[in-house]
């Protein structure tokens, strides 16, 4: 993408570019009205200040790190004829509005009355010949009647035609006229991005009273699931560490099985990190993942150091000896699941940017925790258990 991104900047320079995928480029869509990850509309009434605006929101947005795409849609401006009618020249004419507007509508394409064929009721335009009215001087010739059917007068004598340039199209949304300014992000998470350049914006683009900008994009969906997670995830450990509670019969032995939990959270955010990947939806998701495979492989060490416990061994010994006895269940249970996601950690297929993020987090996290439980939770349970029997 960045290649072609490339050649194609170089050989058609004032062509503005926008890369996306089928499925992303839909959701972009639907989000923001906009095909790109970021959209920022700013809402006025004035189209020069709207596009002032635009491009300084535009200049500052490139500027941020990880910014791409970035364009205001709609940008330059084309030729349109603008026909401005003379009220009451026209009235003193005797020519009537609507049909101005009729003459003036059948230069693009005026819809006539339909007409009935049959049992059909087939509709009509009415239609000037393009060779009559391809040129501002053929137009302003164009002959309109009188209201009172005594002759026509010419368009020149009830309005002025001039030829303007204005924006090639004008948005709008909730009645309001609407600019936008589409961004995509590469190379960094898009929350991040979003929160630097909505800082960067409101610092340097002042809006003018009664104009207002509005964010949307991607990075609603990722804050909402965010906000959510902020909310179930705590929930859910919680009834874990209960759970685990209730099984091993122990509030110490539950807290040395919990310690899994942030060792492995740590192997997950540095593998990301390792690889260049930014924390998403689907990263969190496999945080929930790798939480419950190294809560399992815990309480496998946990009860089977309980269990020689019972024979009357000592803290320290009952821990070494079930390390090694355990080693092949936590070893193959570890193996099981990183060597699962390791297609999806390599993958460069349409969905992969969903599918490394989760894989790199469970891999990285099942090696940290791994070697906590086998390593570090024999000597934790030596030392916090010593005078304790399970």
């Amino acid at each position: 993408m960045t290649a072609m991104s490339r050649v194609l900047s170089d050989e058609l320079p004032e062509v503005a570019q926008s890369w996306s995928q089928p499925v992303q480029m839909r959701m972009d869509d639907l989000l923001s009205g906009v095909r790109t990850q970021i959209a920022v509309s700013i809402y006025g009434d004035d189209l020069a200040t709207l596009a002032r605006l635009g491009d300084r929101v535009a200049a500052v947005l490139k500027a941020i790190p990880g910014a791409a795409d970035v364009a205001p849609q709609g940008k330059g401006s084309v030729a349109f004829i603008h026909i401005d009618i003379d009220r009451r020249q026209a009235a003193r004419l005797g020519v009537s509005q609507q049909e101005l507007l009729n003459v003036v509508e059948a230069v693009g394409g005026h819809i006539g009355k339909p007409v009935t064929v049959g049992d059909a009721l087939i509709s009509t335009q009415v239609r000037y010949d393009p060779a009559q009215v391809g040129t501002p001087d053929q137009i302003a010739r164009l002959r309109i009647r009188r209201a009172d059917g005594r002759g026509a007068v010419l368009l020149s004598e009830v309005a002025k035609v001039t030829v303007q340039d204005g924006p090639p199209r004008i948005g709008r949304d909730n009645i309001r006229r609407r600019l936008i300014v589409q961004a995509n992000v590469r190379g960094r998470d898009l929350s991040s991005f979003v929160t630097e350049a909505q800082k960067a914006v409101s610092t340097k683009v002042s809006l003018p009273a009664g104009y207002r900008m509005v964010w949307a994009g991607q990075f609603q969906n990722l804050r909402s699931a965010m906000a959510r997670l902020e909310v179930v995830v705590p929930i859910a450990l919680t009834l874990i560490f209960a759970l685990l509670v209730a099984a091993l019969n122990s509030i110490r032995l539950a807290g040395l099985v919990f310690i899994n939990l942030p060792i492995a959270a740590t192997g997950g955010i540095l593998a990301l990190s390792l690889r260049g990947l930014p924390f998403s939806v689907s990263a969190g998701i496999g945080f929930i993942a790798l939480f419950g495979v190294a809560v399992l492989n815990g309480v496998v060490l946990v009860t089977a150091i309980s269990s020689l416990r019972l024979t009357g061994k000592s803290a320290a010994r009952a821990a070494f000896e079930a390390a090694e006895e355990r080693f092949r269940p936590v070893m193959a249970t570890a193996l099981v699941a990183s060597l699962g996601f390791i297609p999806m950690a390599v993958s460069t297929s349409a969905g992969a940017e969903v599918e490394r993020p989760l894989a790199t987090v469970v891999i990285g996290g099942l090696i940290s925790s791994t070697l906590l439980t086998l390593l570090v939770l024999p000597s934790l349970y030596a030392r916090v258990m010593k005078n304790y029997v399970s």
